[in-house]
């Protein structure tokens, strides 16, 4: 068994995802404690910019650069990936609870018959190189604290915005090529082809601020405020199961139990009544904002700032006044 954590960096069409950084700088201040090293593990192809945007974040790269490996499957990504880790033995194997993570490392931890924790909020580990997972159960309701006993890797998937980046790592990571030795043809899945969503911004899983709005937007031509806000303060837009069952907004932003758990450092939400199955959500969001004209609304019990108001006045005001004040910057 190796003394070495690992973090599986996610990437897409070649750029690595900002929850990679997260948990490459959180394994970095776990080595101090510890004395592991640090690798990345990234899969793809054509992923010269990606690798170069790791090498000073990790102790290692393990790189696997295949044309068979666009994009990804769940079966490709195993095949390749399991073998790996058998032969390496890392203490430990981190991922992001993205949607590729939530699919993957299942797998993988089957294939591996070890444990492991998903959808973390806070990871430590202790001298002896024991992880304890954070994760929340019940919808949020409860937060349980997971320890690994005899099976590794210990394993675990973590959202988004749980830790902060070091881009001050300074590291040079060494870089190890990995061969691909799988005939593509014996693959089951294959990617035909991929759509994005018109006007895509960055996901609301991965936004440091998301700005959301409920049905009290009133109709889907209103989003417009929402998205001018969402512009000046680098954001992006979130919204609540009603708007999506009325067809205002695509499934992709839907923020609750439903839809999206969301880690933002600043949620606003507008017009948000504050059902449960939103709630559950928002659980970990650092700071919580509310604008509603209902003094009642049950959104204001989970807020850290509520204002009692219309956000057709508060939302274009608010919108017009960061304006100038980033104008002065």
């Amino acid at each position: 068994m190796s003394n070495e954590i690992w973090v599986f960096a996610e990437q897409q069409e070649g750029k690595v995802r900002r929850v990679a950084f997260e948990l490459l700088s959180a394994a970095a201040d776990f080595s101090k404690k510890t004395g592991s090293t640090v690798a990345g593990i990234l899969l793809g192809s054509g992923l010269q910019e990606a690798l170069k945007s790791l090498t000073s974040y990790a102790d290692k790269i393990y790189l696997l650069d295949d044309p068979g490996l666009a994009a990804y499957t769940s079966d490709a990504y195993l095949i390749h990936m399991a073998p790996l880790i058998k032969e390496h033995q890392p203490s430990i194997l981190l991922g992001g609870a993205t949607s590729t993570g939530k699919d993957l490392f299942p797998r993988l931890a089957m294939h591996l018959q070890t444990g492991y924790a998903p959808d973390c909020t806070g990871l430590t580990i202790e001298e002896n190189g024991k992880l304890i997972a954070k994760r929340p159960l019940y919808g949020g309701k409860v937060f349980a604290e997971m320890i690994y006993l005899e099976a590794k890797p210990q394993m675990a998937t973590v959202r988004n915005n749980t830790f902060l980046v070091n881009q001050n790592l300074n590291k040079s990571a060494q870089v190890i090529p990995i061969s691909s030795p799988i005939d593509p043809s014996s693959l089951k899945k294959k990617v035909i082809g991929l759509e994005k969503a018109a006007g895509a911004k960055l996901d609301i899983t991965e936004a440091e601020i998301v700005v959301a709005a409920g049905r009290g937007i009133k109709a889907p031509e209103n989003f417009k405020i929402m998205e001018e806000l969402a512009d000046v303060l680098n954001a992006s837009v979130g919204t609540t199961r009603a708007t999506v069952d009325e067809g205002w907004r695509d499934v992709k932003d839907q923020i609750g139990k439903s839809g999206k758990n969301i880690s933002a450092k600043l949620y606003m939400a507008f017009g948000v009544s504050g059902a449960i199955h939103h709630i559950l959500g928002i659980g970990t969001c650092k700071t919580v904002v509310a604008v509603d004209t209902d003094p009642n609304a049950l959104i204001f019990n989970y807020a850290d700032y509520g204002i009692v108001g219309d956000l057709f006045q508060i939302v274009p005001a608010l919108t017009e006044e960061l304006k100038k004040a980033m104008a002065e910057k």
